[in-house]
């Protein structure tokens, strides 16, 4: 690969002369220039970014570490992060820890190394220990998909408890009282909430926390779904409705249930949680909570380029929450009589 001394051998310029035409064309004579950006075409040369980079101090690359990038949920969150980056004319590198603390430490020391201007996370490891150690370097990041305390860092996140809340209130309404809460991997905060939101409706309605059977799932994904599905049928009491800590732990079960026999919404109600665009394209259309993964990508990522931009001490941290919305289909329509 042809290097900027070589450029300048070829054009007989200096190398001060050739990074003059690539940053500062105004101040070369006409002639010299045409010569210098010939000598670029014929030898095919690239400026190094990252050279250009740590002599300015700042870099035109922010990283998005997400948890699964298998979840259509994180595809829509890093299309509304990458949008708005492009609008600021920055470009995203794109990361998945799959929902591991020890990746997610690689991958922030990646960053570090990298220089990053910026890093968009949703956090794998709860204590915090990972960022901590990811703080000392001095690069600004945004907890995305996840709540932080006030002033602390800024993060976009949702009411997941008041989202577990609405998808159980539902089952509820619907005369249902033996209700399955199938939970993702239970250290992650989003799984932690959306299960306190769930008893928080049946203490609502008068029912002890047993009335919610929890059913663990490792991962929170279609394959968990299915396992889940599969411990379902053979409990002593077969619950009358399912709510899934995601959609496609819903779509697992509903697979689950669909290749025993078993009918939904009319022998067992299903909800799930994120609204996916497949959650309406199922063979039974699901019921879930909606999150607005887009606009949490974008918005963690205009406040990212905020506290980036101009001067970091005017820069006053945010929390930014939203709230969810019960989509309501096919799958819980069936209401209980028994």
């Amino acid at each position: 690969m042809a290097s900027i001394k070589d450029v300048a051998r070829r054009a007989g310029v200096s190398v001060g002369t050739v990074s003059n035409v690539i940053n500062r064309p105004e101040m070369v004579a006409e002639d010299t220039r045409r010569r210098v950006l010939a000598a670029i075409e014929l030898l095919g040369y690239v400026r190094s970014e990252s050279a250009r980079h740590l002599r300015a101090g700042h870099s035109r690359i922010v990283a998005l570490l997400v948890l699964d990038m298998g979840n259509p949920f994180f595809v829509e969150l890093a299309r509304g992060a990458e949008r708005a980056a492009r609008a600021a004319g920055l470009g995203v590198m794109v990361c998945n820890c799959a929902e591991s603390p020890r990746e997610e430490a690689e991958y922030l020391a990646l960053f570090a190394e990298q220089r990053v201007r910026g890093v968009l996370v949703t956090p794998a490891e709860t204590s915090g220990r990972n960022l901590d150690d990811f703080r000392r370097h001095g690069i600004p990041f945004v907890l995305a998909d996840r709540s932080a305390p006030a002033g602390e860092v800024c993060s976009v996140s949702m009411d997941d408890v008041t989202g577990g809340t609405l998808a159980v209130r539902h089952l509820l309404a619907g005369g249902h009282r033996r209700i399955a809460h199938v939970s993702g991997p239970m250290h992650l905060t989003q799984c932690q909430d959306r299960y306190r939101g769930a008893l928080l409706a049946a203490a609502e309605a008068g029912l002890s926390r047993d009335s919610v059977v929890l059913v663990g799932a490792e991962r929170l994904d279609v394959a968990a779904g299915r396992d889940a599905g599969a411990r379902l049928l053979g409990l002593p009491e077969r619950p009358t409705a399912v709510f899934c800590a995601n959609d496609l732990i819903a779509l697992g079960v509903l697979q689950a249930l669909y290749a025993a026999g078993v009918r939904v919404p009319e022998d067992v109600s299903l909800v799930g949680y994120d609204d996916i665009e497949f959650a309406a394209a199922a063979t039974v259309p699901l019921t879930s909570v909606r999150r607005p993964a887009f606009r949490i990508g974008r918005t963690a990522a205009e406040l990212l380029i905020e506290e980036t931009s101009g001067d970091a001490r005017d820069h006053q941290h945010r929390s930014v929450v939203f709230q969810p919305e019960l989509v309501v289909r096919d799958s819980s329509m069936a209401r209980r009589r028994d």
